[in-house]
């Protein structure tokens, strides 16, 4: 039936301990003699020794420490210092070709950078087919590319387009010093931004109180900060696991929906708008403030909507074609600047982003909000905003060290953007983490280590002291046309129907997410979609699968009878498989279940004038532990057989 290297603790009871043979018998095949070996049990140990075992297992599962064992102190302070300070590890080997990669490929994402501003959900938009050729596209491009796209996302965020910027100039320069990931790009993200805008306009206004919602946004990212290094510390990562593939989807489709509609302000003209992220108070604010719709706005934004869906739609059929939906959005900005610019004097209805400051993040210390009414407010944002930004950050930096065949240490992960972004909530940045799009140009540009995101800094310090005039005549409504058309991609109706085929309680969850962030609000949805999953995984647990096992003719496998059609049945024997250790949360199933599966045996034999059933074998090769739950399952089990006439009961635990 099969053996594992489940554990085998010392265990004795006061009951009198005996050997029974068992010899199994049948009539259709000769089954060989089975060798007998005795297992001995492990040492004797102290409550205290496998309590210790244990949590080191848990928590410490790669055994971080084995490298300091038996050197000397000056090698250990030595690595000590290489495993807080990575840098450290990889410094003493850096070379000029190594700098001449990391130039390029920083120099690259820089042009991610700053137009992440302006491109609310571009990860999603731009796909691994333009990374693949980045390189060949002009330097200059790509660096209004990544300007506009921070300053979206801090529009997203519904923070000052500038803060965007400051987001990508300090936390990466913290990053490189602590982080292990080396293709890893830093900067604000999406997901993140969404939720973060979304959480704090329920309550505070940026219109109406820009001091109080700045300090509300800087204490949040402090308290994400606080709370992502606090997870790698205490090696808890395993909490972000909990945000599973299946409600990542539906968030990700809900909240395309609700950045879609909030656009229409851009879209349309609109200047009075609801500050609300649900569906109901959205529409209702766009067809309540008809009287302010903009013609001029509506017709230069549906076209350059138009131009911008069907560039993309072009390069999704037409793959060799892909630069055209690259250049698209820049395109876009070049035209619709420079029309509104010429327009100035006339076209009085369309509003632009304005005077963006220059020079470097001035402190904000000052602004963090430790004490008043809406620190409830900061502490949530920041925790929901924290696992999210954990989520991708940890992901993207497993993903690109998988291709390059090189181990990211999610912990150590989780104490670098933490620290990042409690530095950055002091520098008047909002939170950040590893952007996918960042990342994979950074990958495909060649980077071999974390100074390209050194190199990012500095091309966005550059930005912020010299080039930020060149933005001010660029109009809100080809911001909500970029947008529109990025977030487009994250509605994954695939991904939802291989759910559906899959596995009906993930797709539960991905559609309690959705309609969550669409009905209710985008933590609430988050919250109701992660209740789903967690369900799901106690379901699993207290509800374990169990199948009747069959021999397979001339072997020793066992396997299922219902998946297996040539396995058979051990006359005078049930064997019965237990998918799951044995405790107190299943006992009472388990028993039931097993029992059930005895009738149901006992009315097959009967019908089939078969010989009577004599032994009944469990199979939990899976308990890896024992509790009193289990044996007193297993006891209770023994009885109930008792009374039905089962004159063995063998309970096979490898």
């Amino acid at each position: 039936m099969g053996i594992n290297s489940n554990r085998v603790e010392h265990f004795s009871d006061s009951t009198n301990h005996h050997e029974t043979t068992v010899t199994i018998c049948s009539s259709t095949e000769a089954m060989p003699n089975l060798e007998v070996h005795k297992v001995c049990l492990p040492p004797h140990k102290t409550t205290l020794q496998k309590l210790r075992h244990r949590l080191s297992e848990i928590f410490f599962p790669d055994d971080p420490l084995h490298r300091f064992k038996n050197q000397t102190w000056l090698k250990k302070l030595l690595l000590g210092l290489q495993f807080f300070f990575p840098v450290f590890q990889w410094g003493p080997n850096y070379s000029l070709k190594l700098l001449r990669s990391d130039v390029i490929s920083g120099l690259t994402i820089a042009s991610l950078a700053i137009p992440q501003v302006i491109y609310t959900y571009m990860y999603a938009y731009i796909n691994m087919s333009i990374y693949s050729v980045i390189l060949v596209v002009p330097f200059y491009r790509y660096h209004v590319d990544f300007i506009l796209q921070g300053i979206s996302y801090a529009k997203l965020a519904n923070l000052p387009p500038i803060i965007g910027l400051y987001s990508s100039f300090v936390p990466p320069l913290i990053y490189s010093l602590l982080g292990s990931s080396r293709h890893i790009g830093v900067g604000p993200v999406s997901i993140a931004s969404l939720v973060m805008g979304t959480m704090l306009s329920e309550t505070v206004s940026y219109a109406d109180q820009p001091i109080l919602y700045l300090q509300l946004a800087f204490t949040a990212t402090f308290f994400a900060g606080v709370f992502q290094a606090s997870l790698g510390l205490l090696r808890l990562g395993f909490v972000i696991d909990f945000l599973s593939k299946a409600t990542l989807v539906g968030f990700m489709a809900g909240a395309a929906v609700i950045v879609s509609l909030q656009q229409l302000k851009g879209l349309l003209g609109i200047v009075h708008f609801t500050s609300e992220m649900e569906i109901v108070p959205v529409l209702s604010s766009v067809f309540s403030h008809k009287n302010e719709w903009s013609w001029q706005t509506i017709v230069m934004g549906i076209s350059f909507l138009v131009f911008l869906l069907a560039t993309r739609q072009i390069s999704m059929r037409k793959p060799k074609l892909f630069w055209i939906s690259a250049a698209a959005p820049l395109t876009s900005v070049i035209l619709s600047t420079l029309i509104v610019y010429l327009l100035r004097s006339t076209a009085h209805g369309i509003s632009t982003i304005g005077h963006l400051p220059k020079g470097l993040n001035p402190p904000s210390s000052n602004m963090l909000y430790f004490q008043g009414a809406y620190l409830g407010v900061a502490l949530k944002t920041g925790i929901v905003t924290g696992i999210l930004a954990l989520t991708e950050g940890i992901a993207v930096g497993r993903t690109f060290a998988a291709l390059k065949n090189y181990q990211v240490d999610g912990n150590k992960e989780m104490m670098a953007i933490g620290l990042m972004n409690m530095a950055g909530s002091c520098s008047s940045c909002y939170i950040t983490t590893g952007s996918f799009s960042r990342s994979a140009v950074n990958y495909n540009a060649g980077a071999q280590t974390i100074v390209s995101n050194i190199v990012m800094s500095s091309a966005v310090l550059v930005t912020l002291l010299f080039l930020m005039p060149l933005f001010t005549y660029t109009p809100n409504f080809i911001l909500a046309a970029i947008i529109i058309t990025a977030v487009i991609g994250l509605i994954d109706y695939q991904a939802a129907f291989r759910l559906w085929k899959v596995d009906k309680l993930d797709f539960l969850a991905c559609i309690c997410s959705f309609l969550g962030v669409l009905f209710i609000s985008v933590p609430l949805g988050l919250a109701i979609a992660v209740g789903v999953s967690v369900f799901k995984i106690l379901l699993h647990v207290t509800r374990p699968n169990t199948m009747v096992l069959g021999n397979i003719p001339g072997t020793q496998i066992y396997q299922n009878i219902s998946r297996y059609s040539s396995a058979l049945r051990v006359p005078s024997f049930l064997i019965v498989a237990v998918e799951s250790p044995f405790f107190f949360a299943n006992s009472t199933y388990l028993q039931e279940r097993i029992l059930r599966w005895v009738r149901e045996e006992e009315e097959r034999i009967e019908l089939n004038k078969e010989s009577t059933m004599k032994c009944i074998i469990l199979d939990m090769t899976v308990c890896v532990g024992k509790s009193c739950g289990q044996c007193d399952g297993k006891a209770a089990s023994v009885k109930r057989l008792g009374v039905i006439r089962v004159e063995w009961a063998i309970f096979v635990s490898w």
